[in-house]
């Protein structure tokens, strides 16, 4: 069964940094697209970040975050650096199931989730 756990959310003054892990079981993280993607109050589940062999960031957070991956420890992470107070959210990590699916920001394409980590970025 695959779990992926996040965790490192919590609150940040605008200007700080934060960052998130996701720990995956049952799912070895190597082999696949994973991507990281968060949800606002009231607002759309929206990506983020995704990392294969390349990483796409959505371009709201482009120089401000970056996603990567310890194969070794089998988990994922997203630094977030200058962080806004947009940038509240619900952070969700996310993985494909196979490969020969595109790598993208879609939700569609993530077949694994994590039941999600709070940022809070006060001004």
């Amino acid at each position: 069964q695959v779990q992926l756990v996040e965790s490192g959310g919590g609150p940040v003054q605008a200007g700080g940094s934060l960052r998130v892990s996701c720990l995956a079981s049952g799912y070895t993280i190597r082999y696949y697209c994973m991507a990281w993607f968060r949800r606002a109050p009231g607002k759309e589940r929206e990506g983020v970040a995704v990392i294969n062999d390349y990483t796409v960031y959505a371009d709201s957070v482009k120089g401000r975050f970056t996603i990567s991956r310890d194969n070794d420890k089998n988990t994922l992470y997203l630094q977030m650096n200058d962080l806004k107070p947009d940038d509240t959210a619900m952070y969700f990590c996310a993985a494909q199931a196979s490969n020969g699916i595109s790598c993208d920001l879609e939700e569609a394409r993530m077949d694994y989730w994590g039941q999600g980590t709070q940022v809070t970025v006060s001004s």
